[in-house]
């Protein structure tokens, strides 16, 4: 059973920064994704970024490419999500997940995820 802890919501003002993390235990080969979501108070879950553990590949919502990076430390079995230029619209719950697929075809939608976190806050005050 795949277990997922995030950590690092905060409060923040725009335009700073903040690095979530999402530590991971009882990962086998076959959970080579990993993504991270948001949901805001009303709204539906969306998808913010992807990758791999494999290797290298990842993708990212329109709304954060360029301002939000996805990591992994394979030693650590954690994944990141380092967020700059933060907008008060990034505000939301923050949830990792993790699935078992590979490749960019699948990544944005959360039904191909089989295992998420708890959530963490992250609130952009303008």
């Amino acid at each position: 059973q795949v277990q997922l802890v995030e950590s690092g919501g905060g409060l923040v003002q725009a335009g700073d920064s903040l690095r979530l993390s999402c530590a991971v235990s009882g990962r086998t080969f076959r959970s080579d994704a990993m993504g991270w979501f948001r949901q805001a108070p009303g709204k539906e879950r969306e998808f913010v970024a992807y990758g791999s553990w494999s290797d290298s590949l990842t993708c990212y919502a329109d709304s954060v490419k360029g301002r939000f990076t996805i990591s992994r430390d394979n030693a650590k079995n954690t994944v990141y999500l380092q967020m700059n230029s933060l907008k008060p619209e990034d505000t939301a719950v923050y949830y990792c997940a993790a699935g078992e697929f590979y490749g960019r075809t699948r990544c944005t939608r959360p039904e191909n995820y089989n295992y998420w976190g708890q959530g963490t806050q992250v609130t952009v005050s303008s």
